[in-house]
């Protein structure tokens, strides 16, 4: 039975409800709703304009409407008289075939009539910056290396130890915090759960980090490469798959501790890697991250090759240990509920084909790549991903409507991007 909101709201004093829903590019948009309303909007859903939003729609179409998830709720910790709640779009008394929330549901339904249930983890990564976005915020944070720096982490310690406090309200149980390989990056992990908990966790983390950073004068950023001499930032899925309780990944007997379905359900997402960057690298500036050249502390942490390996973080995958893997691909815009259905979908179909991932390259990619015949190298741009998630005969069918709709909103924001005339264009051909 799903948690009676109006019951909710006077038992942990909710004057407001934030409505929320996740569109296209990742966006959240919500209503606030006062909680002696939350009984109609449960009913009949919050309204929006779709095409107001990043969502393929016209404004010749009906109402959008949010109907949110009582069993998502999060009461904001750092305003605790506002309840925040995941929302699924309906339309015309339908599901919304594009909505990324639905999408995700629907795929995680498919798995259950399998009796398999997706579990994962997301390593989210970001920059605390100036208000205006030209730097990280710490001037003194200034090394070479400056991954784990005890210093620098200590100094942002009033910003980290907030949201860790909040995680840890909430029962996320996070468990580490650390400064990342970036000057002014950071990275705060919580423990894996249902892919749906976790995308709603993803989805209010991103928020709840911004909302904690502008409360101490700061800027949180997750945009993938914000600063191309610095390692960009990833979002990292740790990913294992359940049936009956028991993990279907682990066998003991494996050298890296995969079973067979896990090295099937690797397949998958390598089989249709360059179509996935699509969605797990949404944007323009995805492609600096993961196309680029070495930073100043020695290395991207990028992957660049459709590879896998046992624990090396020079891969696409890597196996750290028995019974799960991480997926290193994706960055820091992509949409919390698109990156796990995309993951889903692709390592479903490798279940159902058997695809076999190839053999595993336990080498240094990044000074032995070069070396291996025969790789498949990740797209340079998103025009070149975006062309494979259209030629994807397995990510179309698996995602349905939803495919059309994002490359047509995303061949918008390409075009919006040819537009622009850079300064280096300006300085390198002026006198052609």
């Amino acid at each position: 039975m799903s948690l009676d909101l109006e019951t909710a709201a006077k038992e942990r004093g909710i004057k407001y409800f934030l409505v929320s829903y996740t569109d296209l590019f990742g966006t959240q948009r919500a209503k606030l709703v006062p909680a002696a309303a939350i009984g109609g909007a449960c009913r009949n859903g919050a309204g929006f304009a779709g095409f107001a939003t990043w969502l393929d729609m016209s404004p010749a179409d009906p109402d959008l409407l949010a109907v949110p998830d009582p069993d998502g709720l999060i009461q904001l910790p750092w305003k605790p008289e506002v309840g925040w709640l995941p929302a699924d779009l309906v339309m015309d008394g339908k599901p919304v075939a594009q909505g990324p929330r639905n999408i995700l549901k629907r795929l995680i339904a498919e798995a259950a009539r399998d009796g398999l249930q997706m579990k994962s983890g997301v390593e989210c990564e970001f920059f605390l910056i100036t208000p205006d976005g030209s730097a990280p915020a710490d001037t003194a944070d200034r090394q070479m290396k400056p991954c784990y720096d005890q210093s620098a982490l200590m100094r942002r310690y009033d910003v980290i130890a907030e949201i860790c406090d909040a995680m840890l309200a909430l029962g996320w149980k996070p468990y580490q915090n650390d400064h990342e390989d970036a000057n002014g990056q950071f990275e705060m992990n919580w423990d894996y759960d249902d892919a749906l908990v976790t995308a709603d966790r993803h989805a209010f983390f991103k928020y709840m980090t911004r909302s904690i950073a502008e409360r101490h004068g700061l800027r949180a950023t997750f945009m993938p490469k914000p600063f191309m001499d610095l390692t960009g930032s990833g979002c990292h899925a740790h990913v294992s798959l359940w049936r009956d309780g028991e993990n279907v990944f682990a066998d003991r007997s494996d050298p890296v501790g995969l079973s067979q379905a896990g090295h099937h359900f690797i397949g998958g997402l390598i089989h249709s890697a360059d179509a996935l960057a699509a969605i797990t690298n949404p944007c323009v500036n995805s492609y600096k991250r993961i196309n680029a050249p070495r930073t100043t502390s020695g290395a991207t942490w990028a992957p660049n090759t459709v590879t896998y390996a046992g624990n090396n973080r020079t891969h696409m995958i890597r196996i750290p240990d028995g019974g799960r893997f991480e997926f290193r691909l994706a960055d820091g815009a992509a949409n919390p509920y698109l990156l796990q259905a995309a993951i889903l979908a692709a390592g479903l179909d490798g279940l159902r084909h058997r695809r076999d991932p190839g053999p595993r390259l336990d080498i240094n990619m990044y000074t032995d790549g070069h070396r291996v015949e025969g790789v498949k190298r990740l797209p340079l741009n998103m025009l070149d991903a975006m062309r494979a998630l259209k030629a994807s005969p397995v990510l179309n069918e698996a995602l349905g409507a939803f495919v059309p709709s994002y490359l047509t909103l995303k061949h918008e924001e390409w075009n919006a991007y040819c537009r622009h005339l850079t300064q280096w264009e300006r300085d390198t051909t002026l006198d052609c």
